[in-house]
């Protein structure tokens, strides 16, 4: 079932980030359907937040997607090479979202190994710009729908257990404390495809 409108709306990015564990995003581009299974988030909340784009309210043609109402992609590029994708989250004007880590892919694995040059199943989608690239996303995406037919999440109804999911800091942010190591990560413990590290208890 596709997530709806009421999901991406909710006021609490942590938790949204947290249950999106275990569940499905899929593209469509040109008739060919690739996705696969979320298993690694981070969230990022807003003004108050240093770690995130819309720190202190700041908004540039670069972020400006993120504060509109949750329930669209936010795609930016990441030191001029890796294409991003963020899930904005909550009302408008609050500026929070979700960047997708890593997936577990199912769908469409050929296509995503020819868009990733035929690496290894383990990498295709695992860290962000690796996900975006296997998905077949750039940055002409931003701002697109997550309740149309081109990019979308779904609930297959896949139980996780809450111990499965780890919570830990963030990766590869410059911020200072708390946000450098609050922790805003989460990610499916055992998961060959999930990015970073993975030791914590």
């Amino acid at each position: 079932m596709k997530l709806n409108d009421t999901f991406y709306k909710r006021d609490d990015t942590v938790e949204m980030a947290k249950e999106l564990i275990g569940k499905f995003v899929y593209t469509n581009i040109d008739g060919e359907i690739t996705g696969g299974m979320i298993v690694e988030t981070e969230a990022y909340l807003g003004a108050t937040d240093s770690g995130c784009h819309s720190f202190n309210n700041k908004k540039t043609p670069k972020n400006a997607t993120m504060f509109n109402n949750g329930g669209v992609a936010y795609m930016y590029i990441c030191y001029g090479i890796h294409d991003m994708l963020n899930i904005v989250a909550g009302a408008e004007g609050t500026a929070e979202a979700i960047l997708i880590r890593a997936i577990e892919p199912t769908e469409g694995i050929d296509l995503m190994q020819i868009r990733r040059g035929n690496v290894l199943l383990n990498r295709l989608a695992k860290g962000p710009g690796s996900l975006a690239k296997a998905l077949g996303l750039n940055k002409t995406f931003d701002n697109i729908s997550l309740l149309g037919d081109v990019l979308w999440i779904e609930d297959e109804a896949i139980k996780i257990v809450e111990s499965d999911i780890v919570a830990s800091p963030r990766i590869g942010l410059g911020c200072p404390e708390p946000y450098f190591s609050i922790p805003w990560r989460f990610f499916l413990k055992g998961n060959k495809f999930v990015s970073g590290k993975t030791n914590y208890i």
